[in-house]
């Protein structure tokens, strides 16, 4: 009977330096992980990524962090190879890599609307067909999304419609991997509180996000505080469960405007 652990096991997260990546990454070597391999866009993340592979290091998991630019499926074949070649084939892979825009679809350019899709659709597809060729049997896959493909609401169609390719990748990734005993979810959360929303927003937009929710009186900042999210993701990738195909929105009454 599986113990619902994470002992043991090899984590690999892309986008795993700083943000909600790095405190999964920490979460899960605090959980008993073996070791964490992590990787990090570009140079201005090496420090984020440093850190976190010190504090892993300080967990007692074995550590390393991997740079690149994974809008091209060569560049995702490299990190799983560098993985495997640094700290073995893992048994948990979980992609963070998103990219936002905020603006009016008549207003995205094709250059902005090539990169969305490029960061946030193709870098996942790729992310899933390497895990599906890399994992362990009995592993777990996972893939963050956005509470906004559930929502109705004006000025995300970059950034949503490019996340939303994604639910469909993760149906047909846990069908062809399933017979291997591979779990694939994806985890949508609402706005939260880190340096990947506030650009986005205005000032406005952020003082409504941190009030709209019926919860937003109980976390932090109004937002969703990324600790709150973290026991979800652990919970997706433990040993002995097994959900999978699922996009799983996490949004505590989120309200878009």
């Amino acid at each position: 009977m599986a113990d619902h652990s994470i002992q043991g096991k090899v984590v690999l997260i892309a986008g795993g330096a700083k943000n909600l990546g790095g405190l999964i990454a920490r979460d899960l070597a605090a959980q008993g992980a073996r070791a964490v391999a992590i990787h990090y866009n570009s140079e201005s993340s090496k420090p984020d990524a440093e850190a976190t592979v010190a504090a892993l290091q300080g967990l007692g998991a074995k550590a390393v962090a991997l740079q690149g630019d994974l809008t091209g499926a060569a560049a995702m074949e490299k990190l799983f190879a560098d993985t495997i070649a640094a700290v073995g084939r893992p048994d948990i892979a979980i992609n963070t890599v998103g990219k936002v825009l905020k603006k009016p679809l008549q207003d995205v350019t094709e250059a902005e609307y090539d990169t969305m899709s490029a960061v946030n659709a193709k870098t996942a597809f790729f992310f899933l067909k390497e895990a599906g060729k890399h994992v362990n049997d009995n592993g777990k896959v996972l893939t963050l999304v956005t509470s906004l493909l559930g929502a109705f609401t004006p000025f995300y169609a970059a950034y949503a419609g490019t996340k939303a390719p994604v639910e469909h990748f993760t149906r047909a990734a846990a069908k062809e991997f399933g017979e291997r005993g591979i779990s694939v979810t994806a985890v949508g959360p609402g706005p939260m509180d880190t340096p990947f929303f506030y650009p986005a927003e205005g000032a406005d937009a952020v003082a409504y996000h941190k009030t709209a929710a019926a919860l937003s009186p109980f976390s932090t900042t109004g937002l969703t505080d990324i600790e709150d999210v973290v026991p979800f993701i652990r919970h997706l990738v433990s040993d002995g469960w097994w959900i999978t195909g699922q996009t799983i929105l996490i949004n505590g009454g989120y309200t878009t405007k």
